[in-house]
Parts: C-alpha cells; sequence; structure tokens
C-alpha cells in the first residue's frame, strides 16, 4: 500500500474513535452564530483595502496573492474584500462534491461553513476551490474522509479567520496568502506544521515566506509576482525602460490604435509598488539580519514622493485614467485596447480565452530611476488553532498535497510558479517561467503585523493622486504616513 496511505489511516485510526465519542462525527453542517463582517473603507466609490488587509498574491483575483482586499489583485491580490453577506458562498462536501464549474451556490446570506468532527472544513477562493474540487473527491475516495469546501473572497478569509475562529466557528484549514502570517500568528490563529524531511521538496523561498519565528506555519503551494503583460502586435519589442513604455503608450494613444497605452487600476497599491520601489521608494526599511523594521516606514521619503510625482504626472499627460477598476483593467487588455499592464499569474486562464490568447507576452518590469521591484508573494495551506480535526488536516497537508501528483494537478488546476519543486522544475510554460523570473528580482512581501495597518492608506493615496485630489503629491505621501504610524505604533 502507498506508504502515504498508510501514514494517514494510522493516524484515522487513532483520532476518529476519539472524534465519534464526541458525539458528532458526521456530515459537517453549517453550525452557530453569524459572524460579524469587517467594515470596508470607500472613497469616491473605488472600494479600498480594510484596515487589516494584507497583500497577497494573487491570484484571481487575488493573488496575488496574493494580497490587499478591495480594488487589488493579489496574493494574493486576488478578489475584493466584499461583506460575507454580499457574497454568495459555494459549499462542496466530500463524495458529494459537484464538477468543477459546477459548484452549486448557498443563499447570500449563507454562513461560512465551521469545522466539525470528523469533517475536514476547508475556507478558500474561487480559483482554489475550482483546484481543489477534484482533489478533495479524490481525497475522501482514497481515505473516507468527508471534506467541505466553503469558497470565501479572498481577503475574507483572513478577517472572517479573526471573527469565527476564536468563537469555535472557523475552519480547519485555511488557503491564503503569506503576508497575513504575522497578524495571524501574532493573534494565535494558526498551528505550526512540520513538513519533515519533505521540505527539501520546496522552494527555499517559499519555505522562508511561511516561517516566522524560526517556525514553518503554512504549506506553499505557489509563488508569485507580478510582470509587464504586453501585445506583441502592437508592441513588437517590450520596453526596456519606464521612459520608453511611456513613449511607447503615448504614440499608441495618439494613433488611437488604443484606448490606453498603458493602464493601471485606481486606488491598487499592490499593482503600483514597482513604481515607488522603482524611485527609490519603500514600505519598511530592513534591519541589519533584513527583516523588515516597522519603525523606518518609507511613505514620506524621497522615493515615495518621487513616485508620487510620477503617477501625478502619467494621469496629467493622460497616459494613467482615474476610475479604473481591475475588471475594466483587464478587459481592456483582453479586447485589445490597451497595449501593456502589470498583472500576475493569475491572469493567465482568462488571457488564454481571449481576443488576445495568441498575442500577448511576458517580460520583465521596465527599469525606472533603479531596478523596478514587484512584491513576491507565496500561497499556501495553513492550519487553523480552532478547528476540530487538527490532525486530520495536518495529514491532509502533509501526506496527502504534499505530493508530486496532487502538487501537479493542483498547479494544472491553478497555475502560478510551482514551491514543490518536483513541479517547478518540469514546468514548460514560458509565462509561468517569466513571472518567475520577475519574481527573483522582487521585494518578499512583508509578513510583518504592521503591514496589515498599511494598506488602506496607501490605497487611499493612490486614489487621491489619480484623482488629483488631496493636495500635492508630497502632501498625499506626507498625510499617508502620518496615518499610517498612528495605526502601527
Amino acid at each position: 500500500m502507498n506508504k502515504r496511505i498508510v501514514a494517514l489511516l494510522a493516524i484515522l485510526v487513532l483520532v476518529f474513535p476519539l472524534l465519534a465519542a464526541c458525539g458528532n462525527g458526521g456530515g459537517g453542517s453549517q453550525t452557530g452564530n453569524s459572524v460579524p463582517t469587517p467594515p470596508g473603507v470607500t472613497d469616491g466609490g473605488n472600494a479600498q483595502p480594510t484596515t487589516d488587509a494584507g497583500g497577497g498574491t494573487g491570484g484571481t483575483g487575488t493573488g496575488a496573492g496574493t494580497t490587499p482586499t478591495a480594488g487589488t489583485a493579489g496574493a494574493g491580490a486576488e478578489s475584493t474584500a466584499a461583506s460575507l453577506d454580499e457574497t454568495p458562498a459555494a459549499e462542496v462536501t466530500g463524495a458529494d462534491a459537484a464538477p468543477a464549474g459546477e459548484t452549486p451556490q448557498a443563499g447570500a446570506t449563507a454562513k461560512p461553513a465551521a469545522s466539525t468532527e470528523g469533517t475536514l472544513v476547508i475556507w478558500a477562493d474561487t480559483a482554489r476551490v475550482k483546484a481543489l474540487q477534484p482533489l478533495v473527491k479524490q481525497f475522501t475516495q482514497d481515505y473516507g474522509v468527508q471534506v467541505r469546501l466553503q469558497e470565501l473572497d479572498f481577503g475574507g478569509i483572513r478577517d472572517q479567520l479573526k471573527l469565527a475562529g476564536p468563537a469555535g466557528e472557523g475552519p480547519d484549514i485555511i488557503v491564503g496568502a503569506h503576508d497575513w502570517l504575522g497578524e495571524l500568528v501574532a493573534n494565535g490563529l494558526v498551528e505550526p506544521l512540520d513538513v519533515g524531511d519533505k521540505e527539501k521538496n520546496f522552494d527555499p523561498v517559499a519555505v522562508k515566506a511561511w516561517t516566522y519565528n524560526g517556525e514553518l506555519y503554512g504549506l506553499p503551494y505557489g509563488t508569485e509576482a507580478i510582470a509587464l503583460m504586453y501585445n506583441k502586435k502592437l508592441v513588437p519589442q517590450p520596453p526596456k525602460t519606464w521612459d520608453e513604455l511611456k513613449q511607447i503608450a503615448k504614440r499608441l494613444q495618439d494613433q488611437k490604435k488604443v484606448k490606453q497605452g498603458y493602464v493601471l487600476q485606481q486606488g491598487d497599491p499592490y499593482h503600483a509598488y514597482p513604481i515607488f520601489s522603482g524611485h527609490g521608494g519603500y514600505i519598511f526599511g530592513r534591519t541589519q539580519d533584513g527583516s523588515y523594521d516597522p519603525k523606518d516606514l518609507g511613505f514620506d521619503s524621497p522615493g515615495a514622493k518621487a513616485a508620487a510625482q510620477e503617477i501625478s504626472s502619467m494621469v496629467k499627460q493622460g497616459l494613467l485614467r482615474k476610475g479604473i477598476d481591475a475588471p475594466t483593467m483587464e478587459s481592456l487588455f483582453r479586447n485589445g485596447e490597451a497595449a501593456m499592464y502589470f498583472t500576475g499569474p493569475w491572469a493567465l486562464g482568462d488571457t488564454r480565452k481571449s481576443k488576445v490568447k495568441d498575442d500577448f507576452a511576458i517580460a520583465p518590469i521596465p527599469k525606472m530611476k533603479e531596478a523596478a521591484r514587484p512584491f513576491v508573494g507565496s500561497q499556501g495551506f495553513a492550519v487553523s488553532a480552532f478547528g476540530k480535526n487538527k490532525d486530520v488536516a495536518k495529514a491532509f497537508l502533509t501526506e496527502f498535497v504534499a505530493t508530486d501528483e496532487v502538487m501537479q494537478a493542483f498547479y494544472e488546476g491553478d497555475p502560478r510558479i510551482p514551491a514543490w519543486l518536483p513541479v517547478k522544475n518540469k514546468v514548460d510554460d514560458p509565462a509561468i517561467k517569466a513571472f518567475g523570473e520577475s519574481a527573483k528580482n522582487g521585494d518578499p512581501m512583508p509578513a510583518i503585523p504592521q503591514m496589515a495597518g498599511v494598506w488602506t492608506d496607501w490605497g487611499n493615496a493612490v486614489t487621491l493622486l489619480f484623482q488629483q485630489k488631496g493636495g500635492n503629491p508630497e502632501k498625499v505621501m506626507d498625510n499617508a504616513a502620518k496615518a499610517i504610524r498612528s495605526k502601527i505604533k
């Protein structure tokens, strides 16, 4: 018998009799009181990240990762921070899971599924739910363990865990971004994870991202960073410098070949970060050991103010336009109405189905006053400290997910730069490779708790620059720095 099956069954033999004795070993129905929804912050009709928003990487939304929750893409940057009561929740339970693309939708007021003895509950966003559906069905068939997938908005996963976990209404596992880690660990919301000798199979960068205070708290499956996506028909050779990008954008607009040569969404600090780093700006300085220093905030540094001046100047020149949100930005490029924009691997699926499916390519972010560094994030799984199936949850990750076949299937279902080296070493997708090259030159997304106090005021500052409000760019950045310092003292 497969060694990982034997290992997991050994754990289940010990765990499930105890669970059954507790009197609730079955179907994993939703329980508990409703969970309050964190308030959103709006400015001029454009949603901004909530005060506690993290970055991310990624992904369809948001990755990115990654990932700011509203108005950004990321890593965790993937979906907007709509309240749970406004976002239909999707659930899939064990072997009865709906096939990918047929996820049943719960009512708009549905509560997030809570952990119950004997049923693993996993909270994930839309992209990860689709990737996980066939895998959890296989897991249930192989091990007889029921799994319930709960679809939440990307940033809402973290925000709801902070509220629901301590109340006993949270999940067993979350899928999220590494930059949530400082806040989650500081609040005792996630469990350390021991992957044993399998650590050698993970990209060291991803392992480091999910390590906090010397302990590993997540099982990484992907890394991500944004790069320049461009239309080869409109831009045969990608620009190597920022000035060249602006010249190309202006020429295409003047010639009426596009609505916008280069497009950036309003109020989006995640995608704007390369403009800040490329002009010498930074979020937090570094200590001697390379860690982020929350006492050294860079929003009112000369580099950050130079970046603010650049954004404001591009708006005045018509190279950036106010009111552009993420769907509009993506639609402009995919319809051939914009020639260039910053995005991450989460955009590949929809772009490859669009009008420009044969015309796009990925290139490094052009050099500005100095090398423009994107944020680098890692996506992964973490075990809730309040789940009722901790041992089974950890075994699910270390014995089932951390295998070549499951990591390969997850990569195919949610293509990002794989964190599992046996899969990463086989990737032959030139676009994924190009995003990987961009990640090599990036800055790790700060995972310190103070980063949670950054996103809202940074996003508001970028919005004011787009809207040409709030005074001159230097004043906008001074005000943002003052507001952030008051939050992270």
